[in-house]
């Protein structure tokens, strides 16, 4: 590929009405695009050609889960501090394809130890894990890499955590969601970007995380991030399960 050919990067977020990503020409610093797709897999698809999408969803599923969960989860919290709470335990996989949360919850309490069920939080995203667990594959490691807002945040941060939190008993917190786009200004994310009025069904947070993780993709595709835990493991499909920063 020629040096001077575009290469675009994503960062996505799940939201509501699906996945919002932010798309990026790393060879044009003014080409950044905000955009909403239905699946997972029409971000695939996404032309021009996507060379990195770093996104905030687990990658990875193993079957059974041990004491602290999977090994991405527990590698990210202990750089998070106040913010640890915004890591979910992921569940094994066969919680995950539950659509009850009762039942999930009792699938999750047999395949783990010591057994543990499911946070309403986790199970509200289990269609979007569904999504990217329907296609992923060890060949699209190459271009999908798992990231999480919140370490994106303290890695841009000078790895530290925010002080401020996004939201406050589930609603947004309007200073922690300001200092987050003044972090991404100083990376270089136009203001007026990042002030835009989300799409119907993506939140301003759906928005500046899906920022952060578009920037933590340009670290992947310059050799700059390094995966957490790092001596990361697979899971029964030989996916990938560590979260990159």
């Amino acid at each position: 590929m020629p040096e001077d050919r575009p290469k675009y990067v994503a960062g996505v977020d799940g939201c509501k009405i699906g996945w919002v990503a932010v798309l990026r020409n790393l060879t044009d610093p003014a080409d950044i695009a905000l955009k909403v797709f239905p699946a997972f897999a029409d971000i695939l698809q996404q032309q021009p050609f996507l060379s990195v999408i770093a996104v905030d969803m687990p990658i990875g599923l193993p079957d059974t889960i041990g004491p602290g969960g999977r090994g991405p989860e527990k590698a990210v919290r202990r750089h998070l501090g106040d913010r640890q709470s915004s890591v979910f335990q992921v569940p094994a996989r066969p919680a995950v394809y539950e659509e009850d949360y009762r039942l999930a919850c009792e699938v999750a309490m047999r395949t783990s130890q010591p057994p543990k069920k499911v946070s309403k939080q986790c199970f509200y995203l289990f269609p979007k894990m569904r999504d990217i667990d329907a296609v992923m594959t060890p060949e699209l490691e190459a271009r999908v890499f798992e990231v999480h807002p919140e370490l994106a945040f303290w890695r841009l941060n000078g790895e530290q955590a925010m002080s401020l939190p996004k939201k406050i008993k589930s609603r947004a917190n309007p200073d922690g969601l300001d200092q987050r786009r003044d972090l991404l200004m100083s990376h270089g994310t136009p203001r007026d970007f990042l002030d835009q009025k989300p799409p119907r069904g993506c939140g301003r947070d759906d928005l500046l995380d899906a920022a952060a993780n578009s920037l933590i993709a340009e670290r992947i595709l310059k050799g700059e991030a390094e995966p957490f835990p790092k001596d990361y493991r697979r899971d029964d499909r030989a996916l990938r399960m560590a979260i990159w920063a």
